[in-house]
């Protein structure tokens, strides 16, 4: 017989267990619902665009915002200092970029640079005997007629990694100018042969040096422009010797040509900051900013330079090396070529036809990119 003590204590006995139950759900309810909103906040911070700042000051980030970085001692030897990078001069740069292999080959490239391309109609009738020699003598060359524009962009892609000289290009107030620098600069990054549009080959490159001279030996082909043996020779020239431009044959990073390329940009940004970088307000000629009387400069500078060749004795090379020359010369790495086969038929200094064996490129003296009264003209006798 159930009798009311122990009713009560069955009541109580049923109540407690009640209650224990509900506070063991409660808690785990709990649980459940705080990882949930753990984990649902943990994804919502995935999707949020990363952001840079303090929070409001509202917020109470749980941890230093944003997270500190690893403490490391080791030391990412791939990457250079940006303090070397800076400090290194433009002439590391461009040889670190172009470096120069003497012993290998010359590019088979043909650079010649002009307003338009021979596909256009613009093109003239007058260049194309003249251009579509160097392809006819050098069937298995890549010939580029680079355009004014295409030069622009062609040269941002090649200097990338040297923006001055990018600078320095497009800061140049006349095309004569570009021209000049132009082929410099396409020659330093990737060698071959740049030529004038004016210019007509009559023999394939192959044949401009002897044969048993090594390819291996040498890394820069150049001609002589003028030998001119008469007291006013400075009324026509700008040298005793003077080295043509109008074309030259080299393998990519000669030193002349990195040289020449920071020359011209040095004295580019140089006269800039000075504010007398346009035509009749600068303190140099073309002639003498860009063109063969910096080049002849630099050619003799380099062929003078203890750091590249062991001289004999104390003697340094000069005109007088190079006078009257009828057969092809080799200094250090560098060949000198006759009057004759860069300038036949001028009818002075020494200068044979264009149907002699040595004449292997005839001029045409067009001036096309410069002035009138910036042109140095052959002198007849």
């Amino acid at each position: 017989m159930l009798t009311y003590r122990k009713a009560a204590v069955l009541g109580l006995f049923i109540l407690a267990a009640v209650y224990l139950l509900h506070s063991s759900h409660s808690t785990a309810a709990s649980r459940a619902t705080l990882a949930d909103n753990q984990k649902l906040d943990f994804e919502t911070s995935k999707q949020q665009p990363k952001t840079t700042g303090v929070p409001p000051s509202s917020e109470k980030p749980s941890r230093p915002y944003p997270p500190p970085r690893k403490a490391s001692n080791t030391k990412d030897s791939a990457q250079q200092p940006l303090t070397e990078v800076v400090t290194t001069s433009l002439r590391d740069r461009l040889q670190y970029q172009f470096p120069y292999d003497r012993a290998g080959k010359f590019p088979a490239y043909i650079w010649q640079t002009w307003k338009y391309t021979p596909a256009s109609g613009d093109f003239g009738e007058t260049f194309r005997p003249a251009e579509a020699s160097w392809s006819e003598l050098h069937p298995g060359f890549v010939h580029e007629v680079v355009t004014d524009d295409a030069a622009v962009y062609l040269l941002k892609h090649l200097y990338a990694s040297v923006p001055e000289v990018v600078d320095a290009y497009a800061s140049l107030p006349l095309p004569v100018m570009k021209a000049d620098f132009f082929r410099y600069l396409i020659l330093l990054a990737r060698g071959g042969i740049y030529t004038d549009i004016d210019t007509t080959a009559l023999r394939s490159t192959t044949d401009w040096i002897p044969s048993e001279v090594p390819r291996s030996t040498f890394g820069l082909v150049i001609g002589i422009e003028a030998d001119p043996d008469r007291e006013d020779w400075r009324d026509w020239y700008s040298r005793r010797i003077q080295f043509c431009q109008w074309t030259i044959q080299a393998k990519p990073g000669h030193p002349v040509l990195r040289d020449i390329v920071a020359n011209i940009t040095e004295e580019t940004m140089r006269m800039r900051k000075k504010g007398i970088l346009k035509d009749k307000k600068m303190d140099k000629s073309i002639v003498e900013f860009t063109g063969p009387a910096l080049w002849t400069d630099t050619i003799f500078a380099y062929l003078n330079d203890p750091t590249y060749f062991k001289m004999e004795g104390s003697k340094n090379i000069t005109w007088e090396t190079f006078t009257g020359m009828e057969a092809a010369k080799k200094v250090g790495d560098v060949v000198v070529l006759p009057i004759t086969s860069f300038s036949p038929g001028v009818q002075q200094m020494g200068a044979k036809d264009p149907e002699d064996p040595m004449a292997f490129v005839k001029h045409d003296f067009e001036g096309t990119w410069k002035p009138e009264s910036e042109r140095v003209k052959p002198v007849i006798e």
